[in-house]
């Protein structure tokens, strides 16, 4: 169980992390459903112990927006994609999603980061899409991105992850400016 002295930085370093995004990533990266940002205590177990924005990131008047504040429990999405990858190693406690373009995968490989994707079309029947998707690409290590092309009624979708906020919100930003300059 996280401490509350835990809990105040966790919202601290995510707020500033948004803060950061809402200044410096390319609206062109927010994809239909929204982007979020989320990071979890140490030790998290359920989607109350990972911090989110309150309904998600959007594309306002072609600004990034965040539609309200950081909270516990405020995307159980993300929570999902963090709390797995927590599974496999406990120090990637943050996650953040951006439009899927075979431009952005080129560019995020160009970093050096190491990108993992998943069919949702193999995805066994009664399991969470987040759990297993993600479990799959965490077999052998978490990696830095983890990518689906999608499925029917499914966006296609990136997740960057990271140890902490401020890493995925660089990472976004980065991928944004390497974007622009193509």
């Amino acid at each position: 169980m996280a401490s509350e002295e835990e809990k105040q930085e966790v919202l601290k370093r995510l707020t500033d992390a948004v803060a950061r995004l809402r200044e410096g990533m390319s609206p062109s990266l927010v994809p239909e459903v929204g982007t979020n940002l989320a990071y979890a205590v140490p030790g998290a177990r359920s989607p109350g112990d990972v911090a989110a924005v309150e309904g998600r990131i959007v594309r306002l008047k072609g600004r990034v927006h965040p539609v309200g504040e950081v909270a516990f429990g405020a995307s159980d999405h993300m929570a999902r994609v963090v709390l797995t990858a927590m599974r496999f190693d406990p120090l990637i406690r943050a996650a953040g999603n951006v439009r899927f373009s075979e431009e952005a995968i080129g560019q995020l490989q160009d970093l050096l980061l190491e990108v993992c994707e998943f069919d949702r079309r193999t995805e066994p029947p009664g399991v969470s899409t987040m759990d297993w998707g993600v479990a799959h690409c965490c077999r052998e290590s978490v990696p830095d991105v983890i990518s689906d092309r999608g499925a029917v009624g499914k966006e296609p979708m990136i997740r960057i992850l990271g140890e902490d906020p401020e890493t995925v919100a660089k990472r976004i930003i980065q991928l944004g400016q390497r974007l622009a300059r193509d």
